[in-house]
C-alpha cells in the first residue's frame, strides 16, 4: 500500500501526455521540493482527466483517472494569487475524484433551518 500522508492539488492545467518525471519536475520548480509521502494531483485543462503522483520516499508512483463524461470540479486560482497549489484533505480528495463539490464539504456536513 502506498502511503500518502498529505495531498496537494496543483490549479495550473497540466498536459496529460506528461509522465512522472515532467510532473515531478513541476511539483519542484512550482513548490520547491517533493516530498516523501505527499501525493500532488494534476488535471488537463478542461478538467476531464487527473493525474495523481506519489512520491513514496524511494520513487515515484502516477496514477490516471479519466472521466468518459462530464468533468471533474476543479478549483480555479485567482489571479495573483501566489498559491501554486492547495492542500486537500482525504474526504476533499475523494470527493474530487468521484466528481463531488469537494469545496463545499464542510458546509455541506450540516443541515441549518433557514
Amino acid at each position: 500500500m502506498i502511503r500518502i500522508d498529505a495531498l496537494w492539488l496543483c490549479s495550473q492545467p497540466q498536459d496529460m501526455r506528461a509522465g512522472a518525471d515532467r510532473l515531478l519536475a513541476v511539483v519542484v520548480n512550482t513548490l520547491g521540493e517533493a516530498q516523501a509521502h505527499h501525493g500532488y494531483v494534476f488535471a488537463n485543462a478542461p478538467a476531464s482527466r487527473l493525474k495523481l503522483l506519489v512520491h513514496d520516499g524511494f520513487g515515484v508512483w502516477c496514477a490516471t483517472r479519466r472521466l468518459h463524461t462530464g468533468r471533474f470540479v476543479w478549483h480555479t486560482r485567482e489571479p495573483g494569487s501566489a498559491a501554486p497549489a492547495l492542500q486537500l484533505s482525504a474526504q476533499q480528495f475523494e470527493a474530487l475524484t468521484l466528481g463531488l463539490p469537494w469545496q463545499r464539504l464542510g458546509e455541506l456536513s450540516t443541515i441549518r433551518r433557514c
